[in-house]
């Protein structure tokens, strides 16, 4: 049974989705696959606290092509980089087991600081090796956890740097930037209807803490790390206005 929403004219152009295997990578990967020809992923490890979500993004990446046969066409070769210098370069509460608190810039001890930029800058010179101009990424300025790489301005000052050093035109598409939680699950909801939602809930990993053992009506997690709570909240409002 083809569970996809009904086919649109899509754009020649390949595109690299940045895909964690969390909820919002993964409605990123469905939005670029419904737009573009094909489709290319990368993650990321980074030594990164819930490393669970790199077997995570495995799992979905199978349960897409499983489930969606028409975007399993388009879903060209994954890609993983080790990033692991960021976790050598200062503790955080993503890369090492410490209490999840607010820091002294008021941001959660969670931010590990460049994280953003350099998976773009490492995406960005994958893509001009892959001959692909267009980036996808899942970051989000409207609920989210105030981490200052996730808004649209240092996103675009990023677009600006890889374009000028790659002395090509780079692109990079945020679907999500002004979308909160909620309307985040109802884009997943448009774009592959109950079967991509129930894979999110399923298979996709956002909690910090790596909690694969608690099972709640929107997922996998702890319950209470900031990830969990705009993850839970979301799906509360999403439920309610369904």
């Amino acid at each position: 049974m083809n569970t996809e929403s009904p086919p649109q004219a899509r754009a020649p152009e390949a595109a690299l989705v940045l895909f964690s295997g969390g909820q919002d990578s993964t409605t990123c990967l469905a939005w670029a696959l419904d737009r573009y020809e094909t489709v290319e992923t990368v993650g990321f490890d980074y030594g990164q606290r819930h490393h669970v979500e790199l077997t995570c993004r495995d799992n979905v990446l199978a349960e897409v092509r499983q489930h969606f046969p028409s975007w399993g066409k388009r879903l060209s070769d994954d890609h993983r980089i080790d990033l692991g210098y960021l976790s050598a370069l200062g503790e955080t509460a993503m890369t090492h087991d410490v209490a999840i608190e607010m820091n002294e810039a008021e941001l959660p001890n969670t931010f590990v600081p460049g994280r953003n930029l350099a998976f773009l800058n490492a995406a960005g010179a994958l893509a001009y090796r892959r001959g692909i101009k267009i980036l996808v990424g899942g970051m989000c300025e409207t609920d989210y956890s105030g981490y200052p790489d996730c808004r649209r301005t240092t996103i675009d000052a990023q677009e600006t740097a890889l374009s000028l050093g790659m002395d090509r035109p780079m692109h990079i598409e945020t679907p999500l930037m002004h979308l909160d939680k909620a309307a985040t699950w109802a884009l997943a909801q448009e774009l592959g209807g109950s079967a991509l939602t129930d894979l999110i809930i399923e298979h996709t990993h956002t909690c910090y803490r790596g909690d694969r053992e608690h099972r709640h009506e929107w997922g996998y997690g702890c319950g209470d790390c900031p990830a969990c709570d705009l993850r839970s909240s979301g799906y509360g409002r999403f439920v309610e206005a369904a």
